[in-house]
């Protein structure tokens, strides 16, 4: 008899493959995924397309501040 699990560790712990659902329980905790969130970024009151752009390239940079988005490639 065989058994074939899509949740394992390989030998030595370094590694953990997810194949299935992971559920995370009401007040458990994950760390290590997102070590900084990214500055609050206000609701937009923008009353101009151009100021609406700069609400957004704003939230932009915060995310990529934050490393939640890829920082733009140097020419």
């Amino acid at each position: 008899m065989s058994y074939n699990t899509k949740n394992y560790t390989e030998q030595g712990g370094d590694v953990t493959h997810i194949g299935g659902k992971l559920i995370i329980e009401e007040g458990a905790s994950v760390e290590g995924l997102l070590s900084t969130p990214a500055e609050n970024q206000s609701d937009s009151e923008a009353t101009t397309v151009v100021a609406l752009k700069e609400d957004f390239n704003t939230l932009l940079a915060k995310l990529k501040t934050a490393g939640i988005m890829a920082a733009d490639e140097s020419d």
